[in-house]
């Protein structure tokens, strides 16, 4: 059974007096352990696709089945108890506190889980651990450079276990040196832990990190590719 599984999906958005269709009867299977890059120009849905696939949003035609469970009619509620326990998310611009170092913007999901403090504080820090982060555990993220950030950023999205980590253009605010050691990463995430890594990406030498790309045009998949 596919961890991920589309069948038929369509999105729609109404505007004005028009219906613009964002996804155009997508059906995909996304294995256990996969790591899938998925590219596309500028409104070509993929992010729509991703944002599906990570329940920040519902089909308004079709099925997604997530671990077998159809999740394409859950409330809001409901979604957002799949994602804090099956996803973890990695953005491009790290979404980090302020205000909060390194090891407390970590620990923050924990926290909403009701995890005790000194508990959630020892896997934090084993994370940051994993991330090569551990001597940076108490700087806050003014004092860490961009990729430094965007580890810190990995290490939040793996702190309760998921399923699946989502990544959104995550090396497009870093140079070319920096973005390949943060892909080096997810590539060890993938082989390591075996977890199902999706990154959405629109330059070529990203995606060549996967080893299944999937291209996106006007709301479609033109092309599905494993390497």
């Amino acid at each position: 059974m596919p961890i991920i599984k589309l069948e038929n999906v369509t999105k729609t958005y109404k505007v004005g007096d028009q219906q613009l269709v964002v996804l155009d009867g997508i059906s995909v299977d996304i294995e256990e352990g996969e790591f899938v890059c998925i590219m596309g120009p500028s409104g070509s849905g993929k992010s729509t696709f991703m944002n599906i696939v990570g329940c920040l949003d519902t089909p308004t035609k079709g099925k997604y089945y997530l671990e077998g469970v159809d999740v394409s009619t859950m409330d809001l509620d409901e979604l957002s108890e799949i994602r804090n326990k099956k996803i973890g998310f990695v953005f491009q611009q790290f979404n980090l506190l302020p205000r909060a170092t390194a090891i407390e913007n970590v620990e923050l999901p924990l926290i909403y889980a009701g995890v005790p403090t000194r508990q959630r504080k020892q896997k934090a820090l084993e994370t940051l651990s994993w991330v090569g982060l551990k001597d940076r555990a108490n700087y806050y993220p003014r004092q860490l450079s961009g990729g430094q950030q965007q580890r810190v950023a990995i290490a939040r999205a793996l702190i309760n276990n998921p399923s699946i980590i989502l990544a959104d253009e995550p090396t497009g605010n870093l140079d070319s040196r920096v973005s390949i050691e943060i892909m080096e990463i997810f590539k060890k995430l993938n082989k390591e832990r075996k977890l199902t890594t999706i990154i959405v990406t629109h330059e070529p030498d990203i995606a060549a990190f996967g080893k299944r790309q999937i291209r996106f045009l006007d709301g479609k998949i033109i092309s599905d590719t494993k390497s």
